[in-house]
């Protein structure tokens, strides 16, 4: 693998590392953030309690919109045939 590859797949390793724990900040402020009323006090999205509509059904929404955008404009599409070639 070439130098700049390296380089290029530490960089996206970080920008998912980013995303897992952006995830792990939006489920855990909302499941917890609203989830931790008495269940007689909670609102209700769609059915579902809000702590659970907006950590788990809004936010698979909105990571998947987001992995979507990063992908499209931050990933590199890296060419490992030259490579093989060249062995």
């Amino acid at each position: 693998m070439k130098k700049e590859h390296v380089k290029i797949a530490n960089r996206e390793a970080w920008i998912g590392v980013g995303l897992v724990i952006f995830n792990f900040v939006w489920w855990f402020a909302f499941a917890y953030g609203f989830g931790s009323k008495d269940p007689q006090d909670y609102t209700y999205v769609l059915g579902l309690p809000a702590w659970f509509f907006y950590s788990c059904v809004l936010g698979f929404i909105v990571m998947a919109i987001l992995v979507t955008i990063v992908v499209k404009k931050f990933f590199v599409a890296i060419p490992f045939d030259e490579e093989m070639e060249e062995k």
